[in-house]
């Protein structure tokens, strides 16, 4: 009840809308292609004329594409939904955000650590840019189902959200200096003290190449 009450109801409805397919209603028309999604009637996607025609006066998302995945700008859905904890993309000069989880091979912690990946969805494990939770909306609604420690209602966790990224900086940092210090220790474990004397005392020491002039004679004057 509780998961219920922290996603609006058209939300799961909308990752599984498929978008992009031709209107039936407009197949002879220039843009028919449905990218359109209405909050009000949760139903399937529909196009540029089926807005005007048949959702006038709804509340109506575009829905956009980025290398075929389906994204939304975030000045759009942060309106109606709270984005907080999701990773956000500049596409074309506007900012968006994915959908739905993209395919990709998961990263172990380990493989992500010696990449230099310092960020990780915690749903799929997509490497991701800044220190967010999840790298979309489907990835941020499986969390709640999970843990129920974040909110799509917007304004209701603000506070809590950016806590978790306060925190997920300073474990980054943490761990980013144990390996640092972890490395230096190893280094001066790799070398014993009789290594080191032996190659502070193999060094030739250094002489001065001038050498001092004599002091110089005069000549005899003859007699």
């Amino acid at each position: 009840m509780m998961g219920e009450m922290m996603v609006p109801p058209w939300l799961e409805s909308l990752l599984s809308t498929a978008f992009f397919t031709i209107c039936p209603r407009h197949r002879d028309t220039p843009r028919n292609e449905c990218n359109m999604y209405c909050l009000d009637c949760m139903d399937d996607a529909f196009c540029f004329y089926c807005r005007s025609s048949r959702h006038k006066d709804h509340h109506v998302i575009q829905i956009r594409r980025s290398s075929y995945h389906d994204v939304v700008r975030v000045a759009e859905i942060q309106k109606v939904l709270d984005i907080s904890g999701v990773q956000t993309y500049v596409i074309n000069s506007a900012r968006v955000l994915f959908l739905n989880e993209r395919p990709q091979p998961k990263i172990s912690s380990s493989s992500s650590s010696s990449k230099g990946v310092s960020y990780l969805c915690e749903i799929c494990s997509r490497s991701l840019l800044d220190p967010f939770r999840f790298c979309s909306l489907g990835c941020k609604l499986v969390g709640i189902r999970k843990k129920g420690d974040t909110s799509f209602v917007v304004g209701s966790n603000k506070k809590n959200e950016e806590e978790a990224m306060k925190q997920r900086r300073e474990g980054i940092t943490a761990t980013r200096l144990a390996s640092k210090q972890q490395g230096d220790d190893e280094e001066l474990r790799e070398r014993s003290p009789q290594e080191m004397y032996t190659s502070s005392a193999s060094t030739p020491p250094h002489f001065n190449s001038r050498r001092r002039k004599g002091i110089p004679h005069r000549a005899p004057f003859a007699s």
